[in-house]
């Protein structure tokens, strides 16, 4: 192992994930909190379904795959995710409900602190000892309330007080954390070449199984509260959409696993591709009815 490398990827993910964390807390509004008032059922499902369903997703997956150790801790922890910022681009793409993809995204970020360790203790419950997954035990709550609530709400006490210089600077922000994510990724991928290719061939079809499973139980969560196509296809989108950079920060801060972080680059080549074709065929199921109404 490259020590250097290895330094820099320690030094580098913290401060990353304050930047990106950041940014999602100058996105939200005060208005993104009263739709929680005018639609409890569509906001509610969208925060506590990818927490209700996608732990047994992974879990089912880890059992049927017989995954090893680290695969599974590692789809476990992204299980335990929040939402990633990159789902609101897939709903705007697809022409989809991009406010409410963005207010699911923030509340999701905000909440982190405290529901990645409690998804992290219940898989400690479920799982076996071997999935290697030690998130979640009472220690790190304060840790992760600190890494993953305060950089969010510190961007929503920025946009509060500086309206203005939160907009226009809120997209560069998130395209300097992006670019910085990127160069990250590169280097955890640098870090062991080897070991990221032979695992290829197990992680990128259990991440391809993760993300289909948890974006058709998000289609059909927003199937039994609204009746808007849009609005199911945001929540697809939310379900199957996970923060790369924190399940990197968990992974390489507090967890010191480098191959969870793998994982996590591995799940996002995956997930890209799966939802560009999702949008594709969305926006032209939507084209198609369009075309029916004219």
């Amino acid at each position: 192992m490259d020590g250097s490398i290895h330094t820099l990827i320690d030094v580098s993910v913290p401060v990353l994930n304050f930047i990106l964390l950041t940014a999602v807390g100058m996105d939200l509004r005060p208005e993104d909190f009263t739709r929680v008032g005018r639609q409890p059922a569509l906001v509610l499902s969208g925060l506590a379904g990818p927490l209700v369903l996608l732990p047994p997703i992974a879990l089912a997956l880890t059992w049927l795959w017989r995954l090893p150790p680290d695969v599974a801790g590692a789809l476990l922890l992204v299980a335990a995710c929040p939402i990633g910022g990159i789902s609101n681009t897939y709903s705007y793409l697809a022409r989809a409900s991009t406010a409410l993809s963005v207010t699911l995204t923030g509340l999701s970020c905000l909440l982190a602190g405290v529901t990645v360790p409690a998804l992290g203790r219940l898989f400690g419950l479920l799982a076996s000892d071997e999935s290697e997954l030690t998130i979640g035990v009472a220690t790190l709550v304060g840790e992760l309330v600190l890494m993953l609530t305060l950089p969010v709400g510190f961007g929503m006490w920025v946009r509060s007080r500086w309206d203005n210089w939160a907009t226009g600077h809120r997209l560069a922000l998130q395209r300097l954390a992006f670019a910085g994510v990127a160069l990250v990724l590169a280097l955890i991928v640098l870090e062991n070449p080897r070991a990221f290719v032979g695992g290829l061939s197990t992680t990128v079809p259990v991440a391809g199984a993760f993300v289909v499973c948890s974006a058709a139980a998000g289609w059909a969560t927003g199937s039994l509260v609204t009746g808007d196509p849009r609005d199911r296809f945001a929540l697809a989108a939310e379900f199957g959409t996970r923060n790369l950079g924190v399940a990197m920060a968990v992974a390489v801060t507090l967890l010191g696993r480098i191959e969870f972080a793998r994982f996590a680059y591995t799940y996002f080549l995956t997930e890209l591709p799966i939802m560009l074709i999702a949008i594709a065929w969305f926006r032209r199921q939507q084209s198609a009815v369009v075309a029916q109404a004219g």
